[in-house]
């Protein structure tokens, strides 16, 4: 991540300023930074996951959103762009710049950002209430490593990789692996 040319914003300020950018950044505690373009791959199967789910999620009051969607951690005073997220809030179906109630959160990792997804931005990401499931899904591997918060407020390692399906028990589906990791080692 590279730090954007005004260093310091309010949330306020950032969401006006980032209106206007042609690039997205990501916002933490009044810091900006700039975001990557993203390999073939990651876009594959961030396109994937947000399909299968859009297409499982239909006549539910749940709403999955593609990497162009803010989303705002107000405890952790920022904003970021999940590859995938998923809201059942009826607030957040109303607000056009950023969702707040996500259910679940999924990430593609990346060698430049492999670390962050699984640290601080996780640690951000569990400040969320109604946030029930993380997935982080690594291409290299091949594996899908889904935190599900319980009841005591732990998050519990659910670890796919192989022929299995995913259950996403948030949303009462399963995303089959072979569908998440679809149209890889083509070409």
């Amino acid at each position: 991540m590279q730090t954007a040319e005004r260093l310091h914003f309010s949330a306020e300020d950032y969401l006006a300023w980032e209106d206007s950018q042609a690039e997205k950044h990501e916002f933490v505690a009044g810091e900006v930074f700039a975001m990557v373009g993203a390999r073939q791959d990651h876009v594959v199967v961030a396109g994937n996951i947000f399909a299968a789910l859009k297409q499982r999620l239909r006549g539910t009051p749940c709403r999955p959103y593609v990497a162009d969607m803010k989303l705002r951690v107000e405890a952790a005073d920022a904003f970021f762009y999940p590859d995938v997220m998923v809201s059942c809030h009826p607030s957040d179906f109303g607000n056009q710049q950023f969702i707040s109630n996500p259910s679940l959160i999924v990430e593609v990792l990346s060698d430049s950002t492999a670390a962050y997804d699984r640290g601080s931005k996780f640690a951000a990401y569990r400040k969320l209430a109604s946030l029930q499931e993380f997935l982080i899904v690594d291409i290299e591997a091949r594996r899908v490593e889904c935190f599900r918060r319980t009841a005591d407020n732990d998050w519990l390692l659910h670890d796919y990789v192989g022929e299995f399906d995913c259950q996403l028990t948030s949303l009462s589906l399963s995303l089959p692996m072979a569908e998440i990791f679809e149209d890889l080692d083509q070409g």
